[in-house]
């Protein structure tokens, strides 16, 4: 074991305790990200908290919880129970945070009302990246991306949907009637309990054909011919997999090619990029 480059003892105790700032690195991307947050008045930008209660148990501040946020963006961390473990784990996030470990249930809440504090931080940012003469207000590259939304394909609908789905219902309904039939012609002992299932089942389809002729008057009223019952402004749009599409936002994206900051960014429900350019 002499040839090869050997760590410490786990079990050594020394006598100064290395400090934190120690592990992260001079040109660490989280000193800049520390250093913004730092200096922004998160009153003014509309974050909820930022002011504390006189009673009740103290929170996060949310100057600390955008750090979390922001540290997840930059490391492709979208996951609020992820960040919540690297919190425990992750030496950056301890130096950013002071060695806070918030719980998931509080970074999902923080990104669920400080939408538009989070906004205006991207608003702050770009007038800084302005100022610092980081644009090179030249060239600017435009791009879509497809994000997945929470609605799944089954709650989301259009006139084309319908008719297959009721299609798929009454072939059901009367594969359902066939076995009705069939076992009244039988007459065999012990089919009384499956005679009631097959009634049962029965019904179930004829409550979902008049929920899909619920939808089809709904769809009427939809200028894009789309209904989705969960996020009613995603859509179905066609992606780069094989699959036949996801419903999903797109989300617009400028990006300046001097030093590939975003100059800008947009959530639309346009399932093509073709008319995005001037908007942009």
């Amino acid at each position: 074991m002499s040839r090869f480059v050997e760590g410490q003892d786990r079990h050594q105790v020394t006598l100064l305790p290395e400090c934190l700032d120690d592990y992260i690195a001079e040109d660490n991307s989280v000193r800049v990200v520390d250093a913004f947050i730092s200096e922004l008045d998160m009153v003014a930008l509309g974050f909820e908290g930022a002011t504390p209660a006189a009673t009740g148990r103290p929170s996060y501040h949310p100057a600390v919880m955008l750090k979390v946020y922001l540290y997840g963006y930059l490391n492709r961390i979208a996951s609020s129970r992820r960040l919540e473990r690297e919190c425990q784990r992750n030496v950056e996030l301890m130096w950013l945070t002071g060695r806070l470990a918030p719980d998931f249930k509080t970074i999902a809440d923080f990104r669920r009302y400080n939408s538009a504090g989070i906004r205006n931080v991207c608003r702050r940012f770009v007038m800084l990246c302005r100022d610092l003469k980081l644009f090179g207000q030249a060239v600017v590259a435009i791009d879509g991306s497809k994000f997945k939304a929470v609605n799944s394909r089954d709650c989301n609908f259009t006139n084309g949907k319908v008719d297959k789905r009721q299609q798929q219902v009454e072939e059901n309904i009367q594969r359902y009637l066939s076995a009705l039939e069939t076992a009244d012609r039988t007459e065999r002992a012990g089919l009384g309990f499956k005679t009631v299932q097959i009634k049962e089942k029965i019904a179930q389809l004829r409550q979902q054909l008049r929920s899909l002729d619920v939808v089809r008057e709904q769809l009427k009223e939809q200028p894009d011919g789309q209904l989705s019952t969960t996020d009613p402004d995603a859509r179905s749009m066609a992606t780069g997999s094989k699959s036949s599409g996801a419903v999903a936002y797109n989300v617009q994206v400028a990006v300046d090619t001097k030093n590939h900051l975003i100059v800008a960014h947009e959530v639309t429900n346009a399932t093509s990029d073709r008319a995005q350019l001037s908007p942009m």
